[in-house]
């Protein structure tokens, strides 16, 4: 962090916008200190408009509230989170590594959560506390992405690429129903959804892949391969 006091007075204070998650950094930074992106690199962008998401350099760091996230790894990433004190965040339970023995776990209370069990979608989500260091993987190919949310944000993410969410974050599923749906994805497909009130949070999700982002105009869609749901 820049020491304001060594900067002369009048000097204006140079910043680093990152074109991801638009978060500010001071100009020597070489990466994004809210969501690790590079700031050396611009946004690459497909003739249809698809933007790619930046991949996280091995070993990068990045913070949110009082705790650190560190990515290890760059084909099968690994989240090792430092949380500090009075700090907490959820996940779903198969994916922790590891943890200190002095990090506390408990479960999230969820409505609903037999209708996941019975379409093979995990329905235990564990909570873990601070401080102490405790580290999260889907132990498969592919990036992370890493998803700063202002206050008064809404998103819904499909099935099994949630990671971890901060504890400011507000989190539900909802199951897409539909005979599409349950063809492509068997007892049909469950979308979580996560939302910010007033505070800001910090949500971490897993693409199996190379991940673009696609913004539409308003009244602009687009049909969306659905895949295949994997059980766990």
């Amino acid at each position: 962090m820049t020491d304001a006091s060594h900067i002369p007075a009048g000097e204006p204070l140079e910043r680093i916008q990152c074109q991801w998650c638009q978060g500010m950094n001071e100009k020597a930074a070489l990466t994004c200190r809210a969501c690790g992106a590079p700031l050396d690199i611009r946004n690459l962008v497909s003739e249809s408009g698809w933007r790619e998401a930046p991949r996280l350099k091995d070993m990068t760091e990045f913070q949110f509230n009082s705790s650190t996230c560190q990515v290890e790894g760059e084909i099968v990433p690994v989240a090792e989170i430092n949380l500090g004190h009075g700090d907490s965040i959820y996940f779903e339970h198969h994916i922790m590594l590891w943890k200190d023995d002095a990090v506390p776990l408990s479960v999230l209370q969820l409505a609903g959560g037999m209708k996941r069990a019975f379409a093979g979608m995990p329905f235990i989500i564990s909570v873990a506390t601070g401080p102490g260091r405790i580290a999260f993987s889907r132990d498969a190919t592919g990036e992370l992405v890493v998803l700063p949310l202002h206050p008064g944000m809404e998103l819904d993410v499909r099935e099994h690429a949630f990671l971890l969410a901060s504890h400011q974050i507000d989190y539900s599923f909802i199951r897409i129903k539909g005979l599409a749906n349950i063809i492509f994805g068997g007892q049909g497909m469950f979308m979580d959804r996560f939302v910010t009130t007033n505070t800001s949070g910090l949500l971490i999700l897993h693409g199996y892949g190379n991940v673009f982002e696609r913004v539409l105009k308003a009244g602009e869609s687009i049909m969306v391969e659905p895949g295949v749901s994997r059980a766990e």
